[in-house]
């Protein structure tokens, strides 16, 4: 049975670790998404992203270079992997640690 426990102890350890990677590599993303509006016939980039609960805009100009426009597609796309594998990744901490506490024999 402390086998099973140490085993689980090591699995937890690991998500513990691998969790704190994700929300590391989460940060160094950069904030929000490229958003393209069109006003009166004309073409305005802004980044849209949130701070303290509210949207905020900073506009970005008429024309974006592709590699910025590049870099923040990619960012979302990252974001979204990174946030999907982090919550599958808590559900697990969770689960671990529910079983690490429970009362009867592993």
């Amino acid at each position: 049975m402390a086998i099973i426990k140490n085993i689980l102890r090591e699995e937890l350890e690991n998500s513990l670790r691998m969790r704190k990677r994700y929300e590391q590599e989460l940060a160094r993303l950069p904030k929000g998404s490229l958003v393209a509006r069109k006003i009166k016939g004309h073409t305005y980039y802004y980044v849209v992203l949130r701070e303290a609960g509210k949207f905020k805009s900073i506009y970005k100009g008429k024309s974006v270079p592709d590699k910025i426009s590049k870099n923040y597609a990619e960012a979302k796309a990252t974001r979204a992997k990174y946030r999907n594998a982090l919550s599958l990744l808590k559900k697990q901490i969770r689960y671990l640690e529910g079983a690490l506490r429970g009362k009867e024999a592993i």
